[in-house]
């Protein structure tokens, strides 16, 4: 049975968890901080999540599971068949992880800490996120998911991407429910799903026990 390794509370783990679950594929869960000995053999960036296939291969990157996943369980696809939709849901993948993601992240220590970030780092992680707004504005039609009328990989990704940019949010001010149109309201179709409950549920379980290894 395939596992994935990781923990509960990470946007990046909590990505192919939603997509092995949508798929209503088999696999175990290997509840693990990347301090673990012996991870570096999961993942040598000493990173989650990770991922075991049945074969005894790991994989890593959130990115790389999630196309593996996608092409080892076809059933409820993910990806369109069309080559051209098939790689525009792979740039709003991205564009939301470079744009909205990675920029917050580097905000993330002062909000655990309760600090203030430098100014000069807020300006920066600003920009950027501004370019990511006009790039989810240009590309997305929310009509109703991310990508159109289906339901594929981009709404995954997106969705456990504004978990860790919301937490920037706090000290940029930007209101990302404001700045991009039909966001909020998809917010909430999506988060009523089965599924999507279920990962809520279980990164909430999880909080307690990761604050606790990060003021470790």
């Amino acid at each position: 049975m395939p596992t994935l390794h990781g923990f509960s509370y990470s946007n990046y783990y909590n990505m192919p968890k939603h997509a092995l679950l949508h798929k209503g594929v088999s696999f175990e869960e290997d509840l693990v901080y990347p301090s673990a000995p012996g991870y570096n053999k999961l993942n040598p960036a000493m990173k989650v999540p990770s991922f075991t296939t049945d074969a005894g291969q790991h994989l890593a990157e959130a990115a790389v599971i999630c196309e593996y996943i996608e092409e080892a369980y076809p059933q409820k696809p993910l990806f369109p068949t069309d080559t051209f939709e098939r790689n525009r849901v792979r740039q709003l993948m991205h564009v939301a992880e470079l744009y909205l993601e990675l920029p917050n992240r580097r905000l993330l220590p002062f909000g655990f800490s309760g600090t203030t970030a430098p100014e000069p780092l807020i300006e920066e992680v600003k920009a950027v996120v501004e370019r990511g707004i006009n790039s989810i504005n240009a590309l997305a039609s929310f009509d109703p998911w991310v990508a159109g009328a289906e339901y594929t990989m981009a709404d995954i990704y997106l969705f456990y991407v504004l978990a860790v940019a919301d937490m920037g949010s706090a000290s940029t001010g930007i209101d990302l429910n404001e700045k991009i149109p039909g966001l909020n309201s998809w917010r909430g179709k999506f988060a009523a799903d089965e599924v999507a409950q279920k990962v809520a549920a279980d990164m909430q379980a999880n909080k307690e026990s990761f604050f606790k290894y990060i003021s470790g």
